[in-house]
């Protein structure tokens, strides 16, 4: 492919990137608005500026325009930069610098959701609204979680169902949710950063604290004292 229908290429899912972001903007401040069944699609194109056959092109209803596009929510240079962190490990051994690298992804993304952060909000004020949305964002957010997975077995060259890769998971989502309550409580002063930061080195801690497999009890053995 020559450079000009590479630059094309980007170009154009720049400007799909900028129609969904916006289509998603619109839908959240309507939805906050008016509820969710104070509107209609045609509502959303009028505002955005587009036409009905578009938005259905960018998403299936209005609930989806409502959460956004995972694609939009993670960034392409911050994972490429943490694709390459893993380059000088061996294929199929986790890397040295995993743990260190994805804390690093999380405060990049924590860096760029300061910029959308009245967006967030006005979210979490439409989900309050709405609380039938949580069955989408469920949804949602097990399609986030298999594409991190699938990014993270990119990156160390082993299979997204590795026990490290799923733990991976299941550990910085838990962090990202816990800092993201804590973040936008009522009252809350501290920042998005901070609260990430000690969230994730407490996590370590309990994480990095010695245990024995061997004084573990074995289910499958008799119990003590059975004939």
């Amino acid at each position: 492919m020559n450079e000009s229908a590479t630059t094309g290429g980007g170009l154009r899912e720049r400007k799909r990137a900028a129609t969904r972001a916006a289509i998603t903007a619109v839908a959240r401040s309507l939805t906050s608005e008016r509820g969710l069944n104070g509107y209609t699609v045609e509502d959303v194109c009028e505002r955005t500026g587009i036409s009905r056959r578009t938005f259905f092109n960018y998403f299936p209803t209005k609930e989806d325009a409502i959460l956004g596009h995972v694609d939009d929510e993670l960034p392409e240079d911050a994972f490429d930069e943490f694709l390459r962190g893993g380059q000088d490990s061996p294929a199929g051994e986790i890397s040295a610098s995993l743990l260190q690298d994805l804390l690093q992804l999380a405060l990049s993304l924590a860096e760029r959701m300061s910029s959308s952060e009245e967006e967030t909000r006005q979210l979490i004020g439409v989900i309050k609204k709405e609380p039938q949305l949580m069955l989408k964002i469920i949804g949602a957010t097990e399609e986030r979680e298999a594409h991190f997975a699938g990014l993270l077995a990119r990156r160390e060259g082993v299979p997204a169902s590795h026990p490290v890769v799923r733990m991976a998971v299941v550990v910085m989502g838990s962090i990202g949710r816990h800092t993201s309550l804590a973040y936008f409580s009522e009252g809350n002063t501290r920042t998005y950063r901070d609260l990430l930061i000690e969230n994730f080195e407490a996590a370590r801690l309990l994480l990095s604290q010695p245990y024995s497999r061997t004084a573990l009890p074995d289910p499958l053995s008799p119990s003590e004292g059975a004939q």
